[in-house]
């Protein structure tokens, strides 16, 4: 079953797609094709190896602790289910990202 019911979701436009921020921390993600999960670091190389489960490189450089899990897979719900538990386990113990610190621009003078 997924609990996502009970939990502090916020949803931010992210990666070309919608993720799902689960108390303060990147959780799952969607996209036309495919389903990102943020899972622990180590158990990621062994996730790997799961029917339509890739690497997280959109941006040219591999993520580890993030997958792609193709659509494909996920329509079979039990599929579905696991994913998302996976990352709702992790976010449990993940840390939260340290936020930006926005840059100070004094007011120009008029």
């Amino acid at each position: 079953m997924i609990l996502l019911t009970h939990q502090n979701i916020v949803e931010k436009a992210m990666f070309g797609g919608l993720c799902f921020m689960v108390n303060d921390k990147m959780c799952v993600g969607v996209e036309a094709n495919r389903l990102m999960i943020r899972l622990n670091p180590d158990t990621y190389e062994e996730l790997l190896e799961k029917d339509g489960c890739h690497p997280m490189d959109f941006t040219g450089k591999v993520m580890k602790g993030y997958v792609f899990v193709d659509k494909k897979v996920l329509i079979r719900k039990k599929e579905l289910v696991f994913w998302i538990n996976l990352a709702l386990e992790y976010n449990a113990i993940a840390k939260v990202s340290k936020k930006k610190k926005k840059k100070f621009k004094p007011a120009e003078k008029k």
